[in-house]
């Protein structure tokens, strides 16, 4: 087991010597606590500064990895409404954007190295063991889940069974450097989202969210971040390198992350 303590710039760069590859998908948890001025600072830290730290460790090397596969998040396009997003689109506006260009500058390191790095800017993670859909499983099933805010905002979600497949391929396309969308095909507003819910439990969704109770409860800002800004985005990265979804629409995600019949 290698050694690698990022609040302590400790990582074991000898341990890392002759290895094929890297994956590195660390970071706080973005949704689990307030945005406290600390939980920020926890937040972009976790991330720019850990990926900072194996980076330049791996520069070190004699014997680097050729592949480098490291997190960074589709927050870095901000709030961008229906506009459709690729790996083109610029960047947005906004605390979680600001997190996310310093996250995939921080491996500057390691690309200069000659390493082939690729940065996943991962979805919202649909499962019912963590994240976002386990949090809205108990309000769905009880039949009060409902839309939140206006329910226009787009929804780019992938699948967590996605994500080891996403990841594999980003190993082995060599054809693959630089950003890479790892969400499904077909975003969906929040509003189609509640539906398809309602439908695969075969509950009722009467009760819709406003933005003002979000606002009340979690804070302005990190509502606007996670539950009210709107992210269409597009694989384009991963579908013209020849990777196919076993997950690409949202009512069958959830049959089978729920076990229920069809819709």
């Amino acid at each position: 087991m290698l050694r690698w303590d990022p609040s302590r710039g400790e990582v074991d760069a000898a341990g890392l010597e002759g290895f094929d590859a890297v994956i590195h998908l660390a970071g706080e948890n973005v949704g689990s606590g307030r945005w406290t001025a600390a939980r920020k600072a926890a937040i972009r830290d976790s991330r720019v500064n850990g990926t900072r730290l194996l980076c330049d460790a791996l520069a070190r090397l004699a014997r680097p990895p050729k592949t480098l596969v490291c997190a960074s998040a589709i927050g870095v396009y901000g709030d961008r409404g229906e506009d459709l997003l690729t790996e083109e689109s610029l960047p947005g506006t906004g605390y979680l954007a600001g997190v996310c260009r310093e996250w995939e500058a921080a491996s500057a390191a390691a690309a200069r190295k000659g390493i082939r790095v690729v940065p996943l800017r991962i979805g919202v993670v649909l499962s019912p063991k963590g994240g976002a859909l386990s949090r809205m499983l108990p309000l769905f099933r009880a039949g009060l889940g409902g839309v939140i805010g206006s329910g226009r905002q787009y929804v780019s979600w992938v699948a967590l069974e996605e994500i080891p497949p996403i990841l594999l391929h980003a190993l082995r396309c060599a054809d693959l450097s630089g950003p890479v969308n790892a969400v499904a095909p077909v975003p969906v507003t929040n509003r189609e989202l509640t539906e398809v819910m309602g439908k695969v439990l075969s509950r009722p969704t009467p009760l819709p969210v406003p933005a003002f109770a979000l606002r009340l409860a979690v804070g302005r800002e990190m509502a606007d971040a996670l539950l009210l800004a709107s992210a269409r985005v597009l694989p384009r990265r991963l579908e013209e390198t020849g990777y196919r979804f076993r997950f690409p629409e949202l009512a069958g995600v959830l049959r089978h992350l729920l076990a229920t019949p069809g819709v």
